[in-house]
């Protein structure tokens, strides 16, 4: 075994990987970037080196740096985790050369499968069922669109480089391929640093099974059972199970069997994953899509099932270890499902999110697991991955697991920026969902049930109620009825205080419960019903929800606000950078039409025209790094004959 290993990432990722190196006796290394000084990966490794300044590209991404810091520090392998460099052959390659052990898989299969054409060729080959689509590299768009309209209608585009669901674009009209087409390209260049695509059919209501895989050096393989990881938007991961309740001991060993094949086909070492896609109607027919040749996300769930430890196998099979296992010792017992929580605000739209944690609580122990990276203090910017972390529960049946998961993330808490977890414990309790009834769309479907715009009364109640406490004196003697907040008037009835507040319209919030309010959590009792809400400082939480109160001044507002409020105003819809500017001032432009792309976490969102008109103002350029509602540009409306 090694005994410093550098650890190639960040946040929850690095936590996970150092917390299996401390439990082997082996010193831990962390990189950091400038914008990741103070982080929770820095503080819980042996030791910490600085890479860069905070851009991924000129810190974690880069080779140099890492092999730098790896020599410095004495390690003897590096651990690239996930995402990142960790598919990245030239990096593997680059340690190779630099005398360091990658754990991971050789840079000739992380090659051949990081090529999804190849790797499909490769796997077909072998005899594993591969999804129809578009054959050969290198495709221009022209041939791209082709292929699309021989395949028929609907057909996903997808990036021959990379993974994670990033530049990958479902496209049901030919007419849209030309722009879907520039768009899939122009993220896979910005994700991968390749704009290489493929389409293949696509299968309306699939589910996404994956395999996980372990192969030594020695020729041994072994798959430990299946992740069902239907459940996504955007092509994103973000609830994953095991087993999955679709497959049988038959097809669930025929689909083991295809991955164990797909790994040997090529040369493969270390742990793996290879996804197919399945007709929810026939689990027997499934098709290879692609294998990720290092770590997943979800690997928890297989690791809680299995009782064996995915980095620590890693990191034996590195170090040239055998397998201590064959494929008749791998047992699947009870049921585990994973949540990513991520920096996204379901009331905008799933827009990334941002800001400083200000209180943290996250669940652990008794079936319960999370997998963070975040501590109190935490600035969560738009530089990297909006996954902050993941909260796993296990049980001896499914609906143990699921009980379980919800009540985690009723009590994780993560107030100072807005997550998902709310979201993903109403998803976790759909009836679809609860009953297995899975399918790659399930969520897109039923989003609209699920995301609460309308801020309950309670929140308000709750807000006036510390804003009531703050204002109250702090003495055990007299006490001025004038600065008693009661609305108590000499000579007259007393006038009922009032607050204006914001939460996303601006209310006048006059309090009419009755509150307990500490420094930790305010409850407030309204209509018979108590509710209690964890606080920091503006931010109040409950059941995974959180919400921003701030007081609204409506005089600050007339006099600042106008020109952001105006109807022609085109703003930010979260914090970011301008990639992609496609007009000038004096243009004219149509309703609807694309005028800008703002990047953020890795997400491309388009500005585009709120009607005709001429654009009047542009106050961005390529690059500009911009704040959420931060006015980019205004469109004058056009004259009506």
């Amino acid at each position: 075994m090694f005994d410093t290993v550098l650890v190639a990432n960040r946040g929850e990722i690095a936590v996970r990987v150092v917390r299996t190196l401390r439990a082997l006796g082996v010193r831990s290394v962390a990189v950091f970037s400038d914008a990741d000084a103070d982080a929770r990966h820095v503080r819980e490794a042996d030791t910490a080196v600085r890479i860069g300044p905070a851009p991924a590209a000129e810190s974690y991404l880069s080779v140099e740096r890492l092999l730098e810091a790896a020599a410095r520090t004495g390690a003897q392998a590096v651990h690239p985790g996930y995402g990142f460099l960790a598919e990245n052959a030239g990096f593997a390659r680059a340690c190779a050369d630099a005398g360091l052990t990658f754990i991971g898989p050789p840079a000739d299969a992380i090659s051949l499968m990081g090529d999804k054409i190849r790797a499909k060729e490769t796997v077909k080959a072998a005899g594993v069922p591969v999804v129809p689509g578009s054959s050969g590299s290198g495709l221009t768009d022209a041939e791209l669109a082709d292929a699309a309209r021989e395949i028929g209608m609907p057909v996903l585009l997808k990036p021959s480089a990379g993974g994670g669901g990033k530049g990958m674009r479902l496209v049901r009209d030919a007419a849209l391929l030309a722009d879907e087409i520039a768009a899939a390209r122009r993220e896979a260049r910005a994700s991968f640093g390749d704009d290489t695509l493929l389409v293949e059919r696509w299968i309306d209501r699939p589910r996404h099974i994956e395999i996980q895989v372990l192969a030594d050096g020695h020729g041994n393989v072994v798959h430990l059972g299946e992740r069902e990881c239907s459940l996504q938007r955007r092509h994103q991961k973000i609830i994953e199970e095991a087993p999955s309740v679709l497959l049988d001991e038959a097809t669930r060993a025929g689909m083991g069997e295809a991955a164990v094949q797909a790994a040997r086909s090529c040369g493969y070492r270390g742990a793996g994953t290879v996804e197919f896609i399945v007709p929810g109607g026939d689990p027997s027919s499934y098709y290879f899509m692609e294998m990720n040749t290092r770590l997943q996300v979800e690997h928890p769930v297989t690791e809680l099932i299995t009782g064996i430890d995915l980095v620590e196998w890693q990191l034996r099979v590195a170090a040239g270890e055998r397998l201590a296992f064959g494929q008749d010792d791998i047992r699947l017992t009870g049921h585990a499902v994973e949540a990513r929580v991520c920096a996204e605000d379901p009331a905008r739209g799933f827009l990334p999110s941002g800001g400083t944690v200000l209180r943290l609580r996250e669940p652990q122990g008794d079936g319960v697991r999370t997998d963070s990276g975040l501590s109190e203090g935490t600035e969560v910017g738009s530089l990297y991955d909006p996954m902050l972390s993941k909260v796993i529960a296990y049980g001896p049946d499914r609906a143990t697991a699921l009980r379980k998961l919800r009540a985690a993330l009723a009590g994780t808490v993560t107030l100072g920026v807005p997550t998902n977890a709310g979201f993903l414990r109403r998803l976790l309790a759909h009836p679809a969902v609860v009953a297995g009834e899975l399918d790659t769309g399930l969520v897109e479907r039923v989003v609209d049930d699920l995301v609460t715009t309308e801020v309950p009364e309670e929140v308000y109640e709750a807000a006036a109620a510390v804003r009531l406490d703050a204002l109250r004196p702090r003495t055990d003697g007299w006490t001025d009825p004038f600065a008693v907040p009661s609305g108590w008037r000499l000579g007259g009835t007393p006038r009922p205080v009032s607050f204006p507040l914001r939460v996303q319209e601006p209310v006048e919030y006059t309090p009419r419960g009755s509150a307990t309010v500490t420094d930790d959590e305010v409850s407030v009792t309204l209509d018979g019903v108590r509710h209690t809400f964890h606080r920091a400082s503006d931010w109040l939480g409950r059941d995974g929800d959180a919400w921003h109160v701030r007081d609204h001044d409506p005089v600050a507002a007339s006099l600042t606000g106008a020109a952001h409020a105006g109807a022609d105003s085109l703003t930010a819809p979260m914090p970011g950078t301008v990639t992609v500017v496609k007009v000038a001032v004096g243009d004219e432009v149509t309703a609807g039409q694309s005028l800008l792309v703002v990047e953020a976490m890795k997400m491309e969102h388009v500005i585009s025209a709120p009607h005709a008109g001429t654009v009047a103002e542009l106050d961005v350029t390529p690059g500009t790094t911009v704040a959420m509602d931060q006015v980019l540009a205004v469109v004058t409306p056009a004259e009506e004959d």
